[in-house]
């Protein structure tokens, strides 16, 4: 597996964002003005686009924020959103926040995240947020 950070939505995170978040689990708003502002990691096995995050610093948290994580399904079960998470972690200092859905809580603990505040919901789903020091 490699990476590659791109400066503005690449198609290839567009690609894997609307397949796992559209398609297989029904997000209508996947795309909005944040994709603009963020850094995008594509990973990749060989040429094959395989995951993505998107990352930030938000000043009203105080943090960096990891946000639109995603794995293509084949994919899944072998550790590449592990990868996703920890070198976007390296790539960051401070404090790491991510608002998960809540049936990947136990998947970010593993990680050292921490959750935080109440349950809310994004679309039909619920979340909550999590961090992290770097």
């Amino acid at each position: 597996m490699n990476y590659k950070i791109y400066e503005q939505l690449p198609q290839e995170a567009k690609d894997i964002r609307i397949k796992v978040f559209m398609e297989e689990q029904g997000f209508k708003d996947e795309f909005d003005d944040l994709d603009h502002e963020c850094k995008h990691l594509v990973v990749f096995d060989q040429n094959k686009p395989i995951g993505t995050c998107r990352y930030y610093y938000d000043d009203s948290l105080h943090a960096n924020v990891i946000g639109r994580i995603a794995v293509i399904k084949e994919y899944r079960g072998k550790k590449v959103g592990q990868y996703i998470v920890k070198t976007a972690c390296s790539l960051l200092k401070g404090t790491v926040c991510l608002h998960a859905q809540l049936q990947a809580k136990p998947f970010y603990e593993k990680l050292g995240f921490k959750a935080y505040g109440e349950i809310d919901y994004d679309e039909f789903c619920p979340h909550t947020w999590m961090k992290k020091e770097m």
